[in-house]
């Protein structure tokens, strides 16, 4: 059974779909950096130390901790379908002492959570794994608050990786408008707002 389950995630760890969590370790490589650091995150989602932020799929926490910690008076929250990614994040994030950042279990559909809660919802390297995108951009719709932010982040290599050009007509009538790129077409932010 576990040689089966270890040669499903390495099939998956190459293939289109979600990354596997056995694989979490790779994500925390800092050569990441190239393509897009922390610092350089934070500065293109525009945070404000007291900001209310979703974070969907954030694999074992390699923008959460730094996140978090430009957060002195926000909140962080964490998002996946997988248990053993938020386990992971918990992990690290607790072991460097934050206490400002939740952490939610997804089912692929629904965020049970509050309308309008959130001034930035972020996602890196994620929305070409979502099943169930035009459900999951309504879903980000009503969390965020008017005038709030939506930040992907596309990279090189990753094999679900969408284009501006596709990003941009999935947000098409979803009442978030596009704003800003920063990058180029291989590393690239695209953010949407919420209209007032």
């Amino acid at each position: 059974m576990y040689k089966r389950a270890s040669r499903n995630a390495e099939t998956r760890f190459t293939k289109k779909g979600v990354f596997p969590y056995q694989f979490a370790f790779t994500l925390l490589f800092p050569a990441r950096n190239i393509f897009l650091s922390p610092g350089q995150l934070i500065s293109r989602i525009e945070l404000k130390k007291d900001s209310c932020i979703l974070e969907v799929g954030p694999g074992p926490g390699y923008f959460s901790t730094r996140i978090a910690r430009a957060l002195p008076e926000g909140r962080l929250v964490l998002a996946d379908i997988q248990q053993e990614m938020l386990d992971k994040a918990k992990k690290r994030i607790r072991r460097k002492g934050f206490t400002n950042v939740d952490f939610y279990l997804c089912d692929g559909e629904k965020f049970n959570l509050a309308d309008e809660t959130f001034d930035i919802i972020f996602l890196v390297t994620v929305i070409g794994e979502i099943e169930n995108r035009e459900a999951y951009i309504k879903e980000f719709y009503r969390l965020l608050k008017k005038g709030g932010l939506l930040s992907i982040s596309e990279l090189k290599g990753d094999p679900d990786k969408m284009t501006t050009s596709e990003i941009k007509e999935l947000l098409k009538g979803s009442g978030l408008s596009y704003e800003r790129i920063y990058g180029n077409e291989r590393n690239f932010t695209i953010n949407f707002r919420k209209n007032q």
